[in-house]
Formats: structure tokens, C-alpha cells, sequence
């Protein structure tokens, strides 16, 4: 009987518990089908923590080879690393990590050459069928000439085209706790931070895909506490957290305050502006607060809103040729890491503008951090369109607002916006808002949710 894969393709990757939905048999297929339908005669293969890793990684290697391809297995290393030595060179690739997600699941990030994304639209869902048909079938009959399997390190090579985007040698001395949550920050950060005038307080360094510590997503702000706790206690002038595959990064300053993430995705654009001589494209998704396209304007350049997800946003980048891009979920994409986004070269953007000037984190931010969000509320309903229908009744009619749907229903008035998205994956409605004060946001965040879930 033929694998079921609909639940653990997804999307954008492969994601699933190990080894209750998928296992190393499942991999080498997969392998065997990302070789078909990429038609590559060489990709190059990484993996996180996760005790899984290795073995799917291995298996997925097999397959590969099998189908006459060469890989190359550079071992552990971040989702940015695994981009980084795809774009570098230029082979598909393939990246074994759950992300942020808990230690029995384990997943697959798949890129062409030069880390273009391979989603639902873009080979996925021909790997995902292929597999399938394998599972039943049995695999295809091997090349005449298999491919070899060979190790190649590339973390040396990684950081030093990071520091090569962003000189920080001549900062002021900062001092910076990072919590890597037992992902792969714990890997890439040591290298990467070598030499420069920083000194690193160490959290939860130890490679780990049980997550003894906290699980490694820093969005959910139970997550950072105790950054936030270890900054204050070390006089720390910032906090950077890590997501489990370390291509996420999220900022708290100098009183263990959370930055916003457009705050970082505006502070980054107009660093990336000044660089390109106050021209270029930065790419935004609909839930970024107003700051960022104002910043971008301020600073010479041309925001484009587009729908959330990292496939449009790097599909956008392509598009448009946009030097930057930046999402609320702390993922920041750059044309200099071919449109491929790393959290890692964010994070030296942020050490580069504090250190550059005698300030606080805090109040470097300010400028960049001019309205009130209410950050991402979920509500599960029973049926997301006609919740949504509901809401556009309610405001259809005002003179006062527009309404579009470039993703779910965005509401704008002159004080304030919201935007409500279903979940894709579950019953669940997503609510955004942002205002010019915090009464404002209040009151349209406490009117929306009433009917989501009246």
C-alpha cells in the first residue's frame, strides 16, 4: 500500500513525527525523487541536532547517489549554512531539521542550485508524488553509475562570507548573551562571532534535539525568558535568540525587552539601503507594521508588500530583484545570501548599528518601532470563511476603511489596521492588528476578536 504523504508534505518542506509518519526508508526515496525532479547531477546535504538527523540525512544520501548523483554531505550545520553552500556551490540542496518543532519530529528543507526554494509549486509536490508511488512500487531501478557520497566542512567558509556583508571590527566593544536553545546557534555562533570585539555570554550552547532548556522558538515569548532574565543579570547591552535550525533570530535590548521584529526588519532595510546608495527594492509581508515601508521610503527605497510566507517573499525577491526582505516571524532575507534568509546575518546588521554608535539598543530601536501591534492572536473557529465574511460585513460599509485580500482580509483606516488569515494547516483564524497608540490598537483588537468568535 502506497504512503500516505499528505501530512507530512507540507507546504514549503517535508515535516513529520520520526518514526511514526516517516523514517529512513521514506528518506532515501525522497532522495531518489528530489534527483528526478531537480534533475541534478550533484547536491550537497546537511542536518541539525536531532537525534533522527543523521540517519534520514544518510538515507536520503542513498537515494541520491543511487539515481547517479554526487554528494556532497557537509554534516551538522544551520538551515543559512545549508543555503550558504548551496548558493556558494551552486548544487541543490537539502536540509534535514523540525525547525522549532519538538524532538520526535524531523523534517526536510529542499532548495535548487543557488538555494531557490522547491515548495508545492516548485517541485514538491511532483517529489511528494513520486515518493508515494515508490513506496508501493519499490524504488527505481539504480543508475548504471551510481554517485559518490563525499564530506566537505563549510562552516569556516559560512561566517567568513557573513563578516564579508558586515564589517563590525572596528564597533565599540558590546557585550551580548546569546541563547541558542540547544539548536544550531550553538554550532555557527563560536565561529562566527571569532575574533570580533564582542564578548559572548554562552546560553544553552550544547547540541541537543531533546531541548532540555526550552523549546528553541523564540517567537513564543515563554521561550525567552530566561534570555531576557540572563541580559539583565549581565548588564548585557543586547539578547539574540535562535531557533532551532538557527536561520531565525529574535532581539531583546539592554532591559530584556523584546525588539519587534520589523523593528529589526526596518533598523536592516535602511542599513541595506545606505549600502546600496539610498536605492533598491525591500520586500515586506502584510503584517510588518507601517514603520517598515515608511522607513524604506525615508531612506530612498521602493517597499513591495506581499503575502506571508517565505516562498512569495523569496519569489518576490527574485522578481523584483530586491536587495532586502523581512517578515513579523524574525525571517530576513538578502540578495547578497542569493534571496536566501539568514537570521545569523541579521543578528550582525543589529551588533553593526549598536556598536556603531555610543546609544542603547533601546533607543537605537525607537526610531524604528513607531506604533502599537498587537502581535499574532490565534482563535480556533469552526468555520474560518464565514468568520472572515463576518468581518467584512462589519466594515465593508464604512466610508472610512479599505478593505483588501491579497492574504485573508486586511482592514485599513488612518489610525489603524488589522489583518485576519485562516490557518492553513488548522481551524484556526490569525488575528494582526496595529494602531498609532496603544488605546486604539486595544479597541480594534478587543471589536475583531468579538467576531471571530461570537
Amino acid at each position: 500500500m502506497a504512503a500516505d504523504l499528505s501530512q507530512i508534505v507540507k507546504a514549503y518542506d517535508v515535516r513529520g513525527v520520526v518514526p511514526d509518519q516517516w523514517d529512513e526508508t521514506l528518506a532515501e526515496l525522497f532522495g531518489a525523487a528530489f534527483v528526478q525532479v531537480t534533475g541534478a547531477d550533484a547536491i550537497v546535504i546537511g542536518h541539525d541536532m536531532r537525534p533522527s538527523s543523521p540517519g534520514l540525512s544518510g538515507a536520503f544520501a542513498r537515494g541520491a547517489a543511487a539515481r547517479g548523483a554526487d554528494v556532497t554531505e557537509i554534516g551538522l550545520c544551520s538551515t543559512d549554512q545549508l543555503y550558504y553552500a548551496s548558493g556558494s556551490l551552486g548544487l541543490p540542496g537539502a536540509m534535514f531539521t523540525a525547525s522549532h518543532n519538538p524532538a520526535r519530529y524531523n523534517g526536510i528543507k529542499m532548495c535548487r542550485a543557488g538555494a531557490a526554494p522547491v515548495g508545492q509549486d516548485t517541485g514538491l509536490t511532483e517529489i511528494r508524488e513520486l515518493a508515494e508511488r515508490w513506496s508501493e512500487s519499490g524504488a527505481p531501478a539504480p543508475a548504471a553509475t551510481p554517485g559518490t557520497v563525499t564530506r566537505r566542512e563549510t562552516l569556516e567558509d559560512y561566517a567568513a562570507h557573513l563578516r564579508s556583508l558586515v564589517d563590525l571590527t572596528s564597533i565599540r566593544p558590546l557585550k551580548v548573551v546569546v541563547d541558542a536553545g540547544n539548536g544550531m546557534g550553538g554550532h555557527t555562533v563560536p565561529t562566527v562571532l571569532a575574533g570580533l570585539p564582542l564578548t559572548v555570554v554562552p546560553m544553552y550552547f550544547e547540541l541537543d534535539g531533546s531541548f532540555p532548556n526550552h523549546e528553541a522558538n523564540p517567537l513564543d515569548p515563554a521561550n525567552i525568558v530566561d534570555l531576557q532574565k540572563r541580559v539583565r543579570e549581565e548588564g548585557a547591552d543586547l539578547g539574540l535568540a535562535f531557533d532551532g535550525d538557527a536561520d531565525r533570530c529574535f532581539v531583546v535590548d539592554e532591559h530584556g525587552d523584546p525588539v519587534s521584529p520589523s523593528a529589526i526588519t526596518a533598523l536592516v532595510a535602511a542599513r541595506e539601503l545606505a549600502r546600496n546608495g539610498g536605492r533598491g527594492v525591500v520586500i515586506h509581508n502584510l503584517i510588518t507594521s507601517w514603520t517598515v515601508p515608511e522607513v524604506v521610503k525615508e531612506n530612498g527605497g521602493t517597499p513591495v508588500r506581499t503575502r506571508v510566507g517565505h516562498s512569495f517573499i523569496k519569489a518576490e525577491m527574485a522578481n523584483a530583484g530586491a536587495i532586502f526582505g523581512g517578515e513579523h516571524s524574525a525571517h530576513y532575507y538578502f540578495k547578497d545570501f542569493w534571496n536566501a534568509d539568514t537570521g545569523m546575518l541579521a543578528a550582525l546588521h543589529v551588533l553593526a548599528a549598536l556598536g556603531g554608535q555610543e546609544g542603547p539598543l533601546s533607543g537605537l530601536v525607537a526610531q524604528y518601532d513607531r506604533y502599537t501591534g498587537s502581535g499574532e492572536i490565534n482563535s480556533t473557529v469552526a468555520d474560518q470563511a464565514d468568520r472572515i465574511a463576518a468581518i467584512r460585513a462589519a466594515y465593508g460599509g464604512r466610508e472610512d476603511v479599505t478593505l483588501d485580500e491579497l492574504d485573508g482580509l486586511t482592514v485599513s483606516a488612518a489610525d489603524w489596521w488589522f489583518n485576519v488569515r485562516p490557518s492553513n494547516t488548522e481551524p484556526l483564524l490569525r488575528l494582526n492588528a496595529e494602531a498609532r497608540d496603544a488605546a486604539t490598537m486595544a479597541t480594534v483588537r478587543d471589536e475583531v476578536l468579538a467576531i471571530i468568535r461570537a
